[in-house]
């Protein structure tokens, strides 16, 4: 027998469809709007109203063409034609979208048409997903493979260029020495040793972006470090920036290059000065902070854990989204024309990306600039770190040194160097003929092995290995001017052994030579 009770009347059919219909419109969290085909909104539901920031109200028959990003503005103009014209029922699309408080999202637009029982087109369904995160983190992917294709051109580039800074930086200095306070040659070589020193900062800006120096890592207090700095940090911004630090006082350690780490902060200061040409503040800011799994995944190269946060803050003039995308870009610069090369950020970005850290910006016109930097914590003891040496003389010695250099120019200069400074000198092109002199004996004691990092068939690396089962007392001086990633790994210089970068000055050579053998 049929039970009448569970029999629908026709009627019941549509309002049943219409309230399902209507709660799958009200409650899916993708963004469904009806336009009519003027491109006015009929109707957008709560995902759409959240998405955009505006009530129902404020959305309904208002033109949903006036709430895309002015540069995506012709993104789908031809699509949507098409579909008002009947030559499509379809289209997706990827746009920008301006929320009512200004910022943007991004939405994937899938629209279909929808037509009447005569066929004629009726209103148009656009289903918009948020889709911000994942651009975001696209961006960041391309920006990160960007940086690192420009990184291995620069690194190399500066490598080959270093060695001869060297050469002729080092030559002109001898010459200086050599000549007289009134000898009519005096200024024309003082102006090549300012170019070469020019020259010089540049290679190691390319070198620390490019990520392929060799980093003489150190267990430090980011503490002591900014209130060293203190002073220097003054004199840079002048008298009508006010200078503050908010240092916390349990702040953890990290390990990186000291002197890279000055660096990065003097970078940041002199490019908050240059944002305030009218006075405002700069604040130095530390921190420790745990990056969890949520703010990785949503960044890109950052690794969860616990971390030494320094931010730099400014109430300068800020930045566009256009100029942030850019800004650690080589040579990329907003500044006019000789006011600056364009590495300054970069080089910042390379030696934070070296030391293991992240560095993010977050800065709006008008609204000021703030740099956060991680780096990553580390629970072993400071290491102490040698006082400064300012003086321009050159130490004397009696020692011998082997000279270990692949490059001929720049290992005639260095034992040209040495001798005149009373050392004998004992020259090796590759880490073989070392070997053979160390194995074969010498007249005389090996007091220091003075090697290139990175040569042909041996690096130094490998060199100080095997020398020292042949001389285990042996102190070691590294050169370094360029190494490769891998490379840059296993040369990292530990602790108690020390480094000198490329290029290097008659001055500079003899006090690391000195500062070696006195260890």
């Amino acid at each position: 027998m049929l039970d009448i009770s569970q029999c629908r009347r026709p009627e019941e059919i549509p309002q049943k469809s219409e309230a399902k219909f209507r709660a799958i419109f009200e409650r899916v969290a993708t963004g469904i709007a009806l336009v009519d085909m003027e491109g006015r909104l009929i109707e957008g539901n709560p995902a759409l109203q959240r998405m955009l920031g505006y009530s129902e109200e404020e959305l309904r028959n208002r033109a949903f063409g006036e709430f895309t990003y002015l540069e995506d503005v012709m993104t789908d103009a031809s699509h949507w034609r098409e579909l008002v014209s009947g030559t499509r029922d379809y289209y997706q699309v990827e746009k920008r979208y301006v929320r009512k408080d200004g910022s943007l999202v991004w939405g994937l637009m899938n629209v279909s048409l929808l037509r009447s029982g005569n066929n004629e087109p009726e209103f148009a369904i656009f289903i918009v997903e948020d889709i911000t995160e994942r651009k975001q983190l696209e961006s960041q992917l391309l920006q990160s493979q960007k940086m690192e294709t420009v990184g291995r051109l620069a690194g190399g580039v500066a490598h080959d260029f270093n060695n001869l800074l060297t050469v002729v930086g080092g030559y002109t200095q001898l010459s200086l020495l050599g000549i007289g306070e009134n000898d009519p040659l005096k200024g024309n070589l003082e102006e090549i040793r300012k170019a070469t020193e020019r020259a010089a900062t540049l290679t190691r800006q390319l070198l620390a972006f490019s990520r392929r120096q060799v980093m003489d890592l150190k267990v430090i207090d980011l503490n002591a470090v900014v209130k060293d700095l203190d002073k220097m940090l003054r004199r840079i911004i002048g008298e009508d920036i006010e200078l503050r630090t908010i240092l916390a006082n349990d702040l953890g350690r990290v390990k990186t290059d000291p002197g890279q780490i000055e660096q990065v902060i003097l970078n940041l200061a002199v490019n908050a000065r240059d944002a305030m040409p009218k006075g405002g503040a700069l604040l130095l800011e530390t921190t420790n902070i745990e990056l969890d799994e949520d703010y990785a995944r949503y960044h890109i190269g950052v690794e969860p854990g616990w971390y030494v946060m320094l931010s730099v803050t400014d109430t300068g003039c800020g930045m566009s989204a256009e100029v942030r995308e850019h800004l650690f870009e080589p040579f990329f610069t907003t500044k006019e024309k000789g006011k600056g090369t364009g590495l300054g950020l970069s080089t910042v970005y390379g030696i934070i990306k070296q030391s293991g850290g992240n560095i993010w910006v977050y800065s709006e016109i008008n609204r000021g600039t703030t740099f956060k930097i991680y780096l990553p914590r580390v629970e072993e003891e400071i290491d102490s770190l040698p006082p400064r040496d300012e003086s321009e003389s050159l130490p004397t010695g009696n020692e011998t040194v082997l000279l270990v250099e692949d490059d001929a120019s720049v290992r005639e200069l260095a034992a040209q160097i040495l001798r005149n400074q009373g050392y004998t000198v004992l020259e090796a092109p590759h880490g073989h003929e070392a070997i053979r002199m160390a194995r074969d004996g010498v007249e005389k004691k090996i007091h220091l092995l003075l090697t290139d990092v990175v040569m042909p068939q041996m690096g130094g690396r490998e060199l100080v290995n095997q020398f020292r089962r042949l001389h285990p007392d042996v102190k070691v001086l590294f050169i370094s001017g360029y190494s490769g990633n891998a490379v840059t790994h296993q040369a990292m210089v530990k602790p108690g052994e020390r480094l000198l970068q490329k290029p290097f000055s008659p001055t500079t050579l003899a006090k690391k030579v000195r500062e070696a053998l006195d260890r």
